[in-house]
C-alpha cells in the first residue's frame, strides 16, 4: 500500500522494514503499535494518545475502523508531510 501511494505521488523513497522482537526494539524505535508508518522520523497518524508496546493499530476511516491506513490516507498523509 505504501509503495502505490509513494507511485501515486511520483515518488521512489526507499521503504525500510523494521523488525520489533522485544522491549529494547520497542524503546529503541519508540513503536506504538503495527503498524507504524513514518516518513523522515514522523509517524503522520500518531495521534498523541498512543502508548509505547507490542499492539495492534486501528485506524479511522469513512468505511470505520481498520488495521492499516488506507492507500488516500498514506498519499495525503505524504502531502502533508512534504508541504
Amino acid at each position: 500500500m505504501l509503495s502505490e501511494a509513494l507511485s501515486a505521488e511520483g515518488r521512489s523513497d526507499p521503504i525500510e522494514l523494521i523488525e520489533i522482537k522485544d522491549e529494547a526494539d520497542i524503546q529503541r524505535w519508540k513503536f506504538i503499535g503495527s503498524p507504524t508508518i513514518r516518513f523522515n522520523g514522523i509517524d503522520p497518524f500518531d495521534q498523541g494518545t498512543s502508548n509505547l508496546g507490542m499492539e495492534c493499530r486501528v485506524f479511522k476511516t469513512a468505511d470505520g475502523l481498520i488495521g492499516w491506513p488506507t492507500r488516500a490516507m498514506l498519499v495525503e498523509a505524504l502531502k502533508r508531510m512534504t508541504r
